[in-house]
């Protein structure tokens, strides 16, 4: 990688009359390597194409986005999606891939674009970065905050509380990681780094230098990489910094040091480098009153010692939390005060988001985006712009995400999980909010280099830039014992145009296979009927609506029967309820005692439980599993009566009753 900030010209193939091809590495690590391909139509218009290609040294492709790609031997088939499909005359599109090499990476030397030769010669591959300018040298926080978007965040690493940054999980750090991020479209890295197991005892609470050499290694790799970096102090907020009340000299000792080890070690580092003083800031034992002093403190603290170490640090950009990191009003009025009383205008604002909670832990009945939650994010990020934005601070959404992926990347159902994401960087960059996406290694492989969910990447990508149309649901269950019947969805396009829908390659006829009346897809039941066969349960078919921008959306037809589940014993650490799925899926569950005395089960405030806090599907092993958690907030002798709600509509009911650590399953 070319270091420092920059942009390398790509290779092209200068090519025969009617296209052109770019093929680039944009990263490369041993044994792997990131490609993006770029097909210029210099020809007539083309509605549809195959893009071929032979890799001379053995390559392969593991994952693609933007085509659909496929391999026989060193051949390459990339293939165009539903949504681009055209190529205008003077147009181009795009597709990206991670691939697999050994002894070397030779770049391919010709290219059929539709079966027609784009002839020339292509160079070595030479890495390629792109990201926005850097600002001038007299910083303006507004300017490098806005090129910060989108950020991805390297948790659960040397944040990690343990000896190294492996404790939580993760692999070391890599070079070709930091890299991998910056091919996959991100233009800023948050790095948390937890200090509490490397800084000493008193009265010096020196920082351990190999420790703090490691963290500079990092920091230089995304720097190198042409990132913006963000770092921080992070998990000593509620290990040590917590206890700042009862424990103030202490506290802010530690505090001090590290952040003039930081200063000082990073002084002349480039301006893209961040500092944030503090992640999600707590206080034990003390009302908001005094923990808004106490924040004040440490950020103002944090402040001057940063700026009294000159050379870059005099007009760093520094990032400020609110208390908890949290957008209520009252928490944002409170770090206004210090921003106003700092008087300094490379100052940015943080915050956090994880989404309308019931929603994002899957609790009290919130399955769906609806209308309630959507509103709860519109009126966190409105009350963070009117706060902020537009008093001339910009704000970064240090962390943002699901908090229901703690427990599972699962809990929320995937078509509302999609929905939610794409909104979300809708409305956050609506209201010019730079968001740096919560990953702990749940989303990218920290070295296969690949999404484990790439449907979810692909509408975070597509929403860099434009918005992608979605719809009410991306299921449509189908009853195999029932008759089939027309399928109705309403499509939300988003600002976008809905251009017809397929099953994989193959178009679908309007008016025969599907209609369209305002908003309203319906699936004629003929259509359900040939895809569902005869076959087994489950999902039978994904249809794709395509929209004139973004990224498809899939609509999965589903074949189901009614659930079954079996009575069962088992003890409050090792319960299971037997269950044939028959094809459909686990919306949500509720627990009420059966005499009418009120809910059951931990957050008795709601009959509908916590989804993977209080049960658990497993469609491989046919259980429904309810976890110690709900047990334990069971009275004893009492009998539970359990509601199973599925996404079919399907409703099934169940008795368990806990007695001592035994426990019966019954079914109702």
């Amino acid at each position: 990688m070319v270091a420092g900030i920059g942009i390398t010209a790509p290779m092209v193939a200068s090519a025969a009359e009617g296209c052109e091809i770019e093929y680039r590495v944009d990263s490369q690590w041993p044994g792997g390597f990131t490609g993006n391909v770029t097909i210029h139509n210099l020809g007539d218009p083309i509605d549809g194409w195959d893009l071929t290609w032979t890799f001379p040294s053995g390559q392969q492709i593991t994952q693609a986005w933007n085509a659909d790609v496929t391999t026989s031997g060193d051949e390459v088939t990339a293939s165009n999606l539903g949504y681009n499909a055209t190529i205008a005359s003077g147009g181009s599109t795009s597709f990206g891939f991670n691939g697999s090499w050994s002894g070397s990476n030779d770049s391919p030397t010709q290219f059929f674009l539709n079966g027609v030769e784009c002839t020339g010669d292509i160079g070595e591959p030479t890495p390629t970065t792109t990201t926005s300018e850097p600002p001038p040298d007299d910083t303006d926080a507004m300017e490098t905050v806005a090129a910060m978007q989108p950020g991805w965040n390297l948790g659960n690493s040397l944040d990690s509380v343990g000896d190294d940054e492996t404790a939580w999980g993760n692999p070391r750090i890599t070079e070709e990681l930091i890299q991998n991020i910056e091919s996959q479209g991100y233009n800023s890295i948050r790095i948390p780094v937890t200090w509490d197991n490397h800084q000493g005892s008193a009265p010096d609470y020196a920082i351990d230098p190999a420790y703090l050499d490691r963290v500079e290694e990092v920091v230089d790799w995304a720097l190198e990489a042409d990132l913006y970096v963000l770092i921080n102090i992070h998990h000593d907020s509620w290990i040590w910094m917590a206890d700042m009340q009862s424990n103030h000299d202490e506290v802010m000792a530690r505090y001090e040091v590290i952040w003039n080890d930081l200063a000082d070690r990073f002084r002349d580092a480039p301006p893209e480098l961040l500092f944030e003083s503090v992640n999600e800031p707590q206080f034990n034992d003390v009302d908001d009153s005094t923990a808004y002093g106490l924040l004040d403190e440490l950020n103002t603290v944090f402040h001057e010692i940063v700026r009294d170490t000159g050379g870059g640090n005099a007009d760093r950009v520094l990032v400020l939390p609110t208390l908890h990191t949290n957008d209520e009003q009252p928490r944002l009025d409170a770090l206004n005060q210090t921003i106003d009383s700092l008087d300094d205008p490379n100052i940015a604002a943080t915050v956090h988001y994880y989404g309308f909670w019931p929603f994002s832990v899957n609790i009290a009945g919130y399955t769906t985006f609806n209308d309630e939650v959507r509103q709860a994010l519109v009126d966190s990020f409105d009350r963070v712009y009117n706060s902020f934005v537009a008093q001339g601070t910009p704000v970064i959404l240090g962390e943002w995400g699901l908090l229901g992926f703690d427990a599972h990347t699962g809990t929320i159902e995937q078509g509302e999980k999609l929905k939610y994401f794409e909104y979300l960087e809708y409305y956050a960059q609506e209201r010019n909010i730079t968001h740096m996406v919560w990953d702990n290694g749940q989303h990218l492989g920290r070295t296969s280099f690949e999404w484990s969910d790439p449907e979810l990447y692909a509408i975070m990508e597509a929403g860099w830039t434009t918005r992608s149309g979605t719809a009410s649901t991306d299921q449509v269950f189908v009853e195999r014992a029932g008759t089939v019947t027309d399928a109705t969805v309403t499509l939300n396009p988003n600002g976008n145009t809905f251009e017809g829908l397929r099953h994989g390659d193959t178009p679908l006829d309007e008016g025969t296979d599907y209609t369209l009346s305002g908003d309203q897809l319906t699936i004629s039941a003929d259509t359900i009927e040939d895809l569902i066969g005869s076959g087994e349960y489950g999902t039978r078919a994904d249809l794709h609506a395509d929209f004139s921008a973004g990224v498809p959306w899939r609509i999965s037809v589903v074949s189901y029967d009614t659930p079954v589940v079996q009575d069962a014993s088992g003890t409050t650490d090792s319960f299971a309820v037997p269950t044939q799925f028959n094809g459909d899926q686990l919306a949500t569950m509720e627990a009420v005692y059966s005499d009418g005395s009120g809910n059951a089960g931990p957050q008795n405030w709601t009959s509908y439980k916590e989804f993977a806090r209080a049960f658990e599907p497993d469609y491989d092993a046919g259980t429904i599993s309810l976890t110690s958690d709900f047990f334990a907030e069971v009275n004893d002798g009492q009998e539970v009566t359990l509601t199973f709600h599925f996404w079919s509509g399907e409703t099934l009911t169940y008795h368990v009753t806990k007695s001592g650590s035994s426990v019966t399953g019954t079914v109702a």
